[in-house]
């Protein structure tokens, strides 16, 4: 008896030694600074960020906020989540925190990005969705799991912004110098939800396009930041979510998208759906639109990012 408490013991002091990420893994709710020496274009007069009932605006500090996978079945899969907002905000309640919460009941580790928007512009975002992949990245073990098999999620523009991760990993812009600019930021899978993609009249998004490139941007920039035009062999396999009722983001962007992973033979799914909304999110009674969860599981469990990953 006494050397089984004795065990026990040094068990519970091993433990209390350790990082609580290391003796626990993914710590729920955790939040990490992305920049935590300093902001790149830092604006310290921009004021307070603003919160109301989850819808953030006045972003100046970007964060991952960490969302463990359920106890009984982590897999070693990660996601990135990119809320939408149209680049004048977040809606960082309604899709990122339901996204996140989904995607634990299936055993995956969710990061919700709060990135920079339109106070900022390009390329602010753009270095925070990469940044918070290389971090994530970098710290895998840390958060026990699969380097190669951390993919990023996002609806509206946060689709956009996810879908830029994944066609302009590389791109110099994503960079700011720092050290952490060595670990690859190329998303392994994405899910893009009524994705803002082309900034080309006339399926753009207007608003999206005016808040991340200002009102008149250069012919070179509209092409950069349209991810139909940046797509190569070495996208990431994509899934696609759209509707026909989409009066806010023509489902042509995700149409746009698929047929030039099609063309770059890039593996790829899309569901188009008759009935939905734009930011329809999670939401019950759209017709079969309610039944993507399922969709988007089934393409998960295919590609293997269900199964336990390999040690």
């Amino acid at each position: 008896m006494k050397s089984l408490r004795f065990f026990l013991m040094s068990a519970s002091l091993l433990a209390a030694s350790l990082p609580l990420s290391a003796a626990t893994g993914p710590v729920d709710g955790m939040v990490i600074p992305l920049w935590p020496e300093g902001v790149p274009g830092a604006k310290p007069d921009l004021g307070p960020e603003k919160n109301d009932n989850g819808w953030i605006t006045n972003i100046s500090n970007p964060t991952l906020t960490v969302y463990a996978p359920a106890v009984d079945r982590p897999n070693g899969t990660a996601v990135v989540i990119c809320p939408g907002g149209g680049y004048a905000g977040l809606s960082s309640v309604r899709e990122g925190v339901q996204y996140a919460n989904w995607l634990s009941t299936l055993g995956v580790t969710s990061f919700v990005l709060k990135n920079r928007v339109g106070e900022f512009g390009h390329p602010a975002p753009l270095q925070d969705v990469l940044r918070a992949l290389r971090i994530v990245r970098s710290r895998a073990a840390e958060f026990r799991i699969a380097a190669d098999r951390i993919g990023v999620m996002g609806s509206s523009a946060g689709g956009h912004l996810a879908a830029t991760a994944g066609t302009l990993w590389d791109d110099p812009a994503g960079r700011t110098g720092a050290p952490l600019d060595a670990v690859n930021a190329r998303p392994d899978f994405m899910i893009l939800m009524y994705p803002v993609i082309t900034l080309d009249d006339p399926y753009a998004h207007a608003g999206s396009r005016e808040k991340l490139l200002g009102a008149h941007p250069s012919p070179e920039l509209l092409k950069l930041l349209s991810p139909e035009k940046q797509v190569t062999s070495a996208t990431p396999p994509t899934l696609l979510i759209h509707t026909q009722e989409d009066q806010t983001v023509p489902v042509e962007n995700s149409i746009l998208f698929f047929q030039a992973l099609t063309r770059a033979h890039v593996p790829a799914e899309m569901y188009l759906f008759e009935h939905g909304s734009h930011g329809m999110g999670m939401r019950a009674g759209l017709g079969t639109a309610s039944d993507w969860p399922k969709r988007a599981e089934d393409w998960l469990r295919a590609r293997g990012l269900l199964d336990p990953a390999k040690k």
